[in-house]
């Protein structure tokens, strides 16, 4: 079965992303990487004030996945998708970054980049969904969307620039619709 399979989820088709990255990755504990559910912007000041005290008052960027029910999680930005996922299927990966103001928890900067889930920018509205619903403050879309794909001929993950199809590696065509197996085993 392919990893980004459509699956119906709040009344709307959404695409359920499985993770296409390093096996070595998938089997680091996943356990010992700290993680917060966002159910409120209130739990973003606390996730903010436990782990990165220094920076309580500046811009922090986290790591981000919106799980298969919907549910927003935060990690440090040093941790792996896929950790801060619990190794589950996504709906939505990539980058925040969070800043208190007046008081409140926003956010500034958000991407899709991802490379072990590689979610298409189409994913866009349940990270919506999830940041409307905990009460946060977001921009209308991903403020740098990413495109990936997969070489056949050499197996590397691009990132897709300035809409040029080639892989970065081996100089071959690369598929212009999202092309991952379901994982790399």
């Amino acid at each position: 079965s392919p990893s980004r399979k459509t699956t119906m989820h709040k009344s709307e088709a959404e695409s359920l992303y499985s993770y296409v990255g390093p096996d070595e990755l998938k089997a680091f504990p996943s356990e010992l990487t700290e993680r917060c559910q966002v159910i409120c912007w209130a739990d973003v000041a606390e996730w903010m004030s436990k782990t990165i005290p220094a920076q309580r008052k500046g811009s922090v960027v986290a790591t981000f996945v919106v799980d298969s029910d919907g549910l927003l999680w935060i990690a440090d930005r040093h941790s792996e998708h896929v950790a801060c996922a619990r190794g589950a299927d996504v709906i939505s990966a990539g980058e925040m970054t969070f800043e208190i103001d007046g008081g409140r928890v926003i956010v500034t900067d958000v991407t899709n980049q991802s490379t072990g889930y590689c979610p298409e920018p189409e994913s866009w509205p349940v990270v919506a969904a999830a940041l409307d619903k905990a009460g946060i403050t977001h921009p209308d879309g991903f403020t740098r969307a990413f495109l990936f794909r997969l070489c056949k001929s050499c197996g590397q993950t691009n990132i897709v620039k300035e809409g040029n199809f080639t892989c970065a590696v081996c100089g071959n065509g690369l598929k212009q619709e999202w092309n991952f197996p379901h994982g790399r085993k």
